[in-house]
């Protein structure tokens, strides 16, 4: 099966690569250069929204409505995903910036494992996704 969403993948992985150049700008961030980083990300997400709003479209359109239900679960535990990550973001630019605070550290570990649970289900999405798509072949 081919990959309906690698774009958002990538779109994540080069942003949080931009908040790990961010975070080497401290204690003086570039908050300018971040900022247009973030506007790029986000106008690449529209353009993902975009695309699978149309894939939507024609799934119903071929009578998919399980696919449809399956794409709707993944856009919402994404969405989770990058509140997740922008959270996560916040707590390591805290913890940064107050190093004697160990409450950052454990705030941090608590936001990385609610991703890994949030990837999990994201992957139990896609393999509902796979076995119903090949039920349509």
């Amino acid at each position: 099966m081919v990959c309906l969403f690698p774009a958002p993948l990538e779109t994540c992985v080069e942003e949080v690569r931009g908040h790990e150049a961010y975070l080497r700008t401290g204690p003086h961030y570039d908050f300018e250069h971040y900022k247009q980083l973030v506007h790029e990300i986000t106008q690449a997400f529209s353009g993902i929204s975009k695309e699978v709003l149309e894939i939507k479209g024609r799934l119903r359109e071929l009578d998919q409505a399980d696919l449809c239900e399956h794409i709707e679960k993944l856009q919402s535990k994404e969405k989770q995903k990058l509140e997740l990550t922008a959270k996560l973001q916040l707590a390591k630019q805290q913890a940064q910036d107050h190093p004697e605070d160990e409450g950052c550290l454990e705030g941090i570990q608590e936001i990385k494992h609610e991703i890994i649970k949030n990837k999990e289900a994201l992957s139990e999405i896609m393999q509902d996704f796979k076995y119903d798509s090949e039920e349509c072949d």
